[in-house]
């Protein structure tokens, strides 16, 4: 958060205002915030939610906006293939819980939820904003560290608090008493999941390695296996270094195979793909290989039957034929 005034840094970047009266059925926010006449914030007030980590959806958005009346929200937005995505929001998750109620967090996968996604113009995720009293609030996009994310929290709920937004968040009861409770992970993703979050990356190959060697046909391991890869290639790579390096070596395979894996990771899935398919329309037949098995590998993560995916395969196939 690099500008103190509500809605400043997002100002004219971010327009919220086609998602704010749409009908929605009873979602994570149904009971609403306590709210005063002209929908001013209540000083104090508390709300009621099915759960401090909510999934959210281009429908249920209005009722989210509602509830920063109440209580400051902040807003995760994320995908399924993104690695840094889910590097970041365990430790979203974490800190939005030890605060127990101060924020609550909204998890929004912007592939699923397209009107979002241009509402925020998330161009890069994870990307992480915050609502207070209806108003988006930048913070940061990317994956950072747990430290920086309680010092961000924390000048959000200054910032909230300078603008009347002081009210908690209570987790319903009979709410979180109906929502199914999640099956347990198995026990060799479980140790994935813990390695990730703990940044050793390494320990979770292995673990998704053992995972497949016992199983296969295990669809989430293989992509946990390709995800974690994906990060541990990128982990203490310099950005600035990496882009240099591969200006001003054009036809250098593996220093474009490091730029289109940052691309990946920060979210420019169109800028990685055209950048590997130019490399490969330029290199000899008998040196390609390397690139089309790493184009491959970035298709499996995104997902096949991403429209991104779909067009930089076409091209592919015609540049093999």
């Amino acid at each position: 958060m690099t500008d103190p005034t509500l809605g400043a840094s997002l100002r004219g970047a971010v327009d919220l205002s086609t998602l704010r009266n749409r009908p929605a059925s009873a979602g994570p926010a149904a009971s609403g915030p306590a709210v005063a006449g002209d929908n001013a914030p209540v000083p104090g007030a508390g709300v009621l939610v099915p759960s401090l980590v909510l999934d959210v959806t281009d429908e249920t958005f209005p009722q989210v906006l509602e509830l920063s009346r109440t209580v400051p929200v902040v807003v995760d937005l994320w995908a399924e293939w993104c690695g840094p995505c889910k590097q970041l929001s365990p430790v979203l998750e974490k800190v939005v819980l030890e605060l127990g109620g101060r924020l609550v967090l909204a998890k929004v996968d912007v592939d699923a939820n397209p009107q979002l996604s241009q509402a925020f113009r998330a161009q890069s995720i994870p990307m992480v904003v915050a609502l207070v009293a209806g108003q988006p609030v930048q913070m940061f996009t990317g994956a950072v560290p747990e430290q920086q994310v309680r010092e961000v929290f924390a000048q959000l709920l200054q910032l909230a608090a300078q603008n009347g937004v002081t009210g908690s968040a209570a987790v319903d009861g009979e709410a979180a008493e109906e929502a199914p409770a999640e099956p347990a992970l198995p026990p060799l993703h479980a140790e994935a999941f813990e390695a990730i979050e703990e940044g050793d990356y390494a320990r979770a190959v292995r673990a998704y390695e053992k995972a497949l060697a016992e199983n296969p046909r295990d669809a989430e391991a293989r992509a946990g296996l390709g995800q974690v890869q994906l990060l541990l290639r990128v982990q203490g790579v310099d950005l600035q270094a990496a882009r240099a390096a591969a200006a001003s070596a054009p036809l250098d395979i593996p220093a474009q195979l490091t730029v289109a894996d940052l691309d990946i990771t920060g979210g420019h899935v169109e800028d990685a793909f055209a950048r590997l398919l130019d490399l490969f329309a330029q290199l000899p037949a008998d040196e390609r290989a390397p690139v089309r098995e790493r184009l491959v590998e970035l298709f499996g993560l995104v997902g096949d039957a991403d429209p991104r995916v779909i067009a930089a395969r076409g091209r592919l196939a015609s540049l093999l034929f």
